[in-house]
C-alpha cells in the first residue's frame, strides 16, 4: 500500500495521509512522520542521538517497535522506539482509573416546612445524614406560606438546629439566606466521596461477614437441636431357650 508502513508484532498499518480537516489528533507514527531526521530515544529512555528517519525506522523494524512522535515542535522532532498499542492500552487504563477516582459532587435537595412536626423531621434528618455520608452535597429548603414569611426565624432556627444535628456528619457551606418565599442552606460532607466509598464498601462487606456468622451460628445451633432430640437406639438381646426356664430349677 502506497504511503503506509507496516512495523511491529501486530502488523498494524498506520496511514500516512492525515484525516478530514489536517488535524492529527494522535502523534505521528512511523512513515507519518515527515521530518528528514528526528532525536531518537531508545525503549528504555536512552538518548540515541540525531539520525536520519530511514535509519530511524529501520532501528524499528529490528526492535519489533514503533517510531513515535513525541516532541514535534523540536528542531529536529523528537521520536522514541515504543510499543505504540501497548503504550495506548495503559494510557486508556490509566484514563479509566482516574475517571473512576474522580470525585462526582452530587448536591441533593431536601424541603421542609417550618412547622414541621418531629416524626418529619427526624424522618427528613436521617435522609440528609444518609446523603452526608455518601459523600455528597444537600441543599436545604425552608419553604415559608401565608403569613409564615412574616417568621423568618422559625426557618432560621430550624436550620441551625439541623445543622447542629448533623454536626458529625456535615458542616454548613453556604449560610442560610432568604430567596423569596424559601430560605436555603447548604450542608456539606466532612468526608471527601472516595472516603465515603470506602467507608461504604467496608460497611458492607462488614455486614455481610456479620450476616455469614449469624448463619453459620443458626446451623449449627440447629444441628444440636437435631441431636439433641435424636432417640438413642438400643441393640434387642436375642433370647435363646434358657431365657424361658423357670430360675427356680436347680440344674
Amino acid at each position: 500500500m502506497a504511503g503506509a508502513f507496516c512495523v511491529g508484532r501486530r502488523n498494524a498499518i498506520y496511514p500516512s495521509a492525515a484525516p478530514p480537516g489536517g488535524k492529527i489528533s494522535e502523534p505521528r507514527i512511523n512513515e507519518r512522520i515527515h521530518a528528514n531526521e528526528v532525536r531518537l530515544v531508545g525503549p528504555a529512555g536512552e538518548q540515541v542521538g540525531i539520525v536520519r528517519l530511514e535509519d530511524a525506522l529501520r532501528l524499528a523494524r529490528e526492535a519489533d517497535l514503533d517510531l513515535v512522535e513525541v516532541a514535534p515542535m523540536a528542531r529536529p522532532p523528537v521520536a522514541k522506539l515504543m510499543d505504540y498499542g501497548k503504550f495506548k492500552y495503559e494510557a486508556a487504563q490509566k484514563a479509566r482509573e482516574s475517571r473512576r477516582n474522580q470525585t462526582n459532587t452530587v448536591i441533593k435537595e431536601m424541603k421542609l416546612r417550618p412547622k414541621i412536626d418531629s416524626h418529619d423531621y427526624e424522618t427528613k434528618k436521617g435522609h440528609v445524614v444518609r446523603f452526608l455520608k455518601a459523600g455528597d452535597k444537600v441543599k436545604i429548603t425552608i419553604m415559608f406560606r401565608g403569613r409564615e414569611q412574616s417568621r423568618p426565624e422559625l426557618g432560621f432556627n430550624l436550620l441551625k438546629k439541623l445543622a447542629d444535628d448533623v454536626v458529625e456528619d456535615g458542616f454548613v457551606e453556604s449560610a442560610p439566606k432568604q430567596d423569596g418565599r424559601n430560605m436555603l442552606m447548604v450542608l456539606s460532607p466532612t468526608k471527601k466521596k472516595s472516603e465515603a466509598r470506602v467507608d461504604a464498601e467496608a460497611n458492607k462487606q462488614a455486614r455481610m461477614a456479620e450476616r455469614a456468622a449469624a448463619a453459620e451460628a443458626e446451623r449449627s445451633a440447629e444441628a444440636e437441636h437435631r441431636a439433641s432430640h435424636q432417640a438413642p437406639t438400643q441393640t434387642k438381646k436375642r433370647r435363646g431357650p434358657a431365657d424361658n426356664m423357670d430360675p427356680d430349677i436347680d440344674l
